[in-house]
């Protein structure tokens, strides 16, 4: 091959590379300018209701400009003490109701996760199976039978309702996600562990549990945030505006004959999603490992 072909040849390839290039970066743009505008039109609604909580009355239908044309900072005070209640109080109601699900629910499906993962025992498969047709019934089919019960044991007006079940394994997602989770974990470590004397309990307590935590964290967090913004629950099993957690009070704002107070109430609905997404903030590394490896892709 003469000198002339080969730096054709080497032309042409460089050519080549530089106009794959070109494609590459104009691709690589069209998927960012995508997911921007996804994402715009994903955040709307909060950054709406953001302009909205800094808006006079009068000018948050009033207006399409999502900039308010004057800032009502008194939204966040009125609304603060506009009901009959300080929100103070409902948002300690929720803290509680929400701490206390959080902390049986890790416990308790954790516990349950492990015996399925685990241990042997009479009627294993058919148990699991069970638990998992749990997750294909709706929560309003089961929604009577439960107020019933819980009216007969005189638990209707407390958070027992609320809080008693989340102690008793009964979230089937989060013990089949920690099931995942248990699963991936070496079988020689409880052999190990059962050669040294340990009981079941004990190789629990000492091994899975530690090495679970990003499951662990994945369950609190889903069940933090489910619990915060549970409406339906609340809104059958609590009657007394004193106990109302924090869902329940921003409906107080909305009155059937007109007198809504729509600037106090979005002003109250960012203060109320802080905690999610804070709590999401800390441990969001922990989520993406936990939901990763428990395969729930």
């Amino acid at each position: 091959m003469t000198d002339t072909a080969i730096s054709t040849t080497a032309l042409t390839a460089k050519q080549y590379r530089e106009a794959r290039t070109r494609r590459a970066k104009r691709a690589g743009l069209l998927k960012h300018v995508f997911l921007i505008l996804t994402s715009l039109i994903m955040i709307y609604p909060l950054i709406w209701m953001v302009s909205a909580s800094f808006k006079p009355d009068n000018q948050i239908f009033g207006s399409l400009s999502l900039w308010p044309a004057t800032f009502d900072w008194d939204n966040y005070g009125q609304g603060w003490t506009a009901l009959s209640v300080s929100f103070t109080r409902f948002f300690l109601n929720s803290t509680l109701v929400t701490v206390l699900s959080v902390i049986g629910n890790v416990i308790s499906c954790s516990f349950a996760a492990y015996a399925f993962a685990r241990l042997e025992f009479t009627g294993k498969n058919m148990w699991f199976a069970l638990m998992m047709m749990t997750l294909m019934v709706p929560y309003h089919v089961v929604l009577i039978p439960q107020y019933l019960l819980f009216l007969n044991l005189g638990w209707v007006n407390t958070y027992l309702p609320l809080i008693v079940p989340k102690f008793l394994a009964g979230e089937a997602f989060f013990i089949f996600l920690m099931i995942q989770f248990f699963r991936q974990l070496p079988r020689e470590l409880d052999e190990a562990a059962m050669i040294d004397g340990c009981s079941p309990f004990k190789i629990y307590w000492a091994i899975i549990m530690p090495l679970s935590l990003p499951a662990m964290a994945t369950a609190a967090i889903f069940s933090f945030i489910w619990t915060w913004e549970d409406f339906l629950g609340p809104l059958v099993y609590l009657n007394k505006v004193e106990d109302y957690t924090v869902p329940l009070a921003l409906r107080m704002f909305l009155s059937q004959d007109g007198a809504s107070q729509y600037g106090p109430m979005f002003a109250m609905s960012i203060l109320s999603i802080l905690p999610i997404f804070l709590f999401f903030l800390i441990f969001q590394r922990l989520i993406i490992r936990g939901i990763a490896m428990s395969g729930l892709k």
